[in-house]
Parts: C-alpha cells; sequence; structure tokens
C-alpha cells in the first residue's frame, strides 16, 4: 500500500560537538542541534550558561575551539561575512545603535548584504523596510533619530532591522527585555509569523513562561552543556529548574494547555551547585 510521504522541514543551521571557551575557563562544552524551517527554538538558562556566546559562535562572529556550525548546509568557516548576512540575522541585547541615523536608516541597514557596493534601495528592499516597520509598529516614527528614542522603541527598531534582512535564520538575544507587556507579545507573534513563513528562529528567552508558550523546543543550557533538547513540557521541569536555576518552581498547564512556570523560592546550597 503506497502512502504519502510526509516532508521534512529543510535544515537550517545544525550545530556538531561545539566547543568553545578561555583559558582556564570552558564556555560551553559538546554543544549538538539543529534548527529546521518553521521552528521557533528557545534557548534558556541561568546567567552565564553560554546562549549569547552560542549565538555568536553560530553567527561567525567567534571561533570555536572545537566543533562546528553548518549553515544553509555549508560550514560557517568557509563563509564570507557577507554570504553569512544573507543566511541569518542577529539581534543581541546591545544592538541598539548610538549613531545619529533615524529610524529608516537603521531599518535599511538590513538590507545591505542583499545590495552591491554603492548600490541604491531597489523596491524590493524599499517593500522589506516598510513591512519590518510596519510589522513592529516602528513607522510613527521613521524620521527621527534612533538616539531619541527610548530603551524599548530603539530594540524594536533593530527587531524591525533584523526582520527587513530576510534571512533564513534569525538569531535572538532576549529581544523582549526592553518592551511592555503588548510589545512582548506582539514581538513573539511576530517570530512565529516568520517561522510559520519558514525561517527558522532562535531566540534566548530568560523570562520562562514566555518561552514555554512561545516556543516549539527549548534549549536548556547550564554550566557549559546542553542539558535538554525538546518540547518546552520536557524541558522545563521542575527538576531541572532547580538543578540548573537553583530555584524552586511550581509548573503545570492552565486550562488552554500553555505551561506555566511560577517560581517560588530561591534554593540555598551555600553556593554548592548539584542536584537538590
Amino acid at each position: 500500500m503506497s502512502g504519502a510521504v510526509a516532508t521534512v522541514p529543510a535544515e537550517i543551521v545544525r550545530v556538531e560537538a561545539l566547543a568553545f571557551g578561555y583559558p582556564g575557563r570552558d564556555v560551553l562544552r559538546g554543544i549538538d542541534f539543529c534548527a529546521r524551517a518553521g521552528e521557533v527554538v528557545g534557548l534558556c538558562g541561568p546567567n552565564g550558561a553560554g546562549k549569547s556566546t552560542l549565538l555568536r559562535l553560530i553567527l561567525g562572529l567567534l571561533s570555536p575551539r572545537a566543533g562546528r556550525v553548518v549553515l544553509g548546509g555549508d560550514p560557517v568557516a568557509g563563509l564570507a561575512r557577507r554570504e553569512i548576512a544573507r543566511r541569518a540575522a542577529l539581534l543581541m541585547q546591545d544592538g541598539p545603535l548610538e549613531l545619529p541615523l533615524s529610524v529608516r536608516e537603521v531599518v535599511a541597514l538590513g538590507r545591505l548584504p542583499h545590495l552591491r557596493r554603492f548600490e541604491a534601495e531597489r523596491p524590493s528592499d524599499q517593500t522589506a523596510i516598510d513591512a519590518a516597520m510596519e510589522l513592529t509598529d516602528t513607522r510613527a516614527f521613521a524620521g527621527r533619530r534612533v538616539t531619541e528614542l527610548s530603551g524599548g522603541e530603539r530594540h524594536r527598531v533593530q527587531l524591525a532591522r533584523a526582520l527587513a534582512q530576510d534571512t533564513p535564520l534569525l538569531l535572538l538575544d532576549e529581544p523582549t527585555a526592553s518592551f511592555d507587556v503588548a510589545h512582548q507579545l506582539q514581538a513573539l507573534q511576530l517570530l512565529r509569523a516568520a517561522a510559520a513563513r519558514g525561517r527558522a528562529v532562535l531566540v534566548a528567552l530568560h523570562d520562562l513562561s514566555l518561552a514555554a508558550r512561545s516556543c516549539d523546543r527549548i534549549l536548556l543550557l547550564g554550566d557549559g552543556l546542553l542539558h535538554a533538547d525538546g518540547p518546552p513540557a520536557q524541558a522545563l521541569t521542575e527538576e531541572n529548574l532547580a538543578r540548573l536555576f537553583r530555584v524552586r518552581a511550581r509548573v503545570h498547564a492552565d486550562e488552554s494547555g500553555t505551561l506555566l512556570v511560577i517560581p517560588l523560592a530561591p534554593i540555598d546550597d551555600g553556593g554548592e551547585r548539584g542536584a537538590p
């Protein structure tokens, strides 16, 4: 009997046995995972777990001590910076610029990887810029200088820049950290919509309930290791939160099936880490 064969979404990025560190200090050890088109993958872990470092390694801004990153089928180590920028966009926590550029000029920077040197914006570039600003609610202050904006507004501008770059992979480090509640939810809806259009999204988040609500999978980092890679309910267990975050928490699904993570109290173990 013949039947339809399920199509496996394209693999956008693969991390293989990745390790990174400084003299006398390991940051990441033996990290393995992939992200496919259509996925929103949350990157979670305590401060110092290596989340931002991992994002920089994926983009080739840092060189691993061992292992490799494969982006769009090619090792990142062999790709030119311009080609990497066509395949992946990065939004870091410290992204907002201090240059006296207008909001639209900052968003337009996302189109540079797609333009030849000194080439003027094409209609397709203008469409991508306008769409990104509309989605991020930044068109109202397109002509203002980015240095005049609040922190949350500037971060929304940088999110617009990343969306305008129109890459198969979006890498975001705490993209909602300075947003109000409405813009937090809006930003994560945008990431879900980007994934629905065939992108892969890898997003570092501190808010575990937000990660559980928004992500298809959670990568749980701690002490340089990848401790979990799976659906939120499998990764964000009370045991994992106690072991990695040193906090007692309650994890349960509400009536709609949304997973909620409720921190209750820190675990005081005299500074020692390990199983509670």
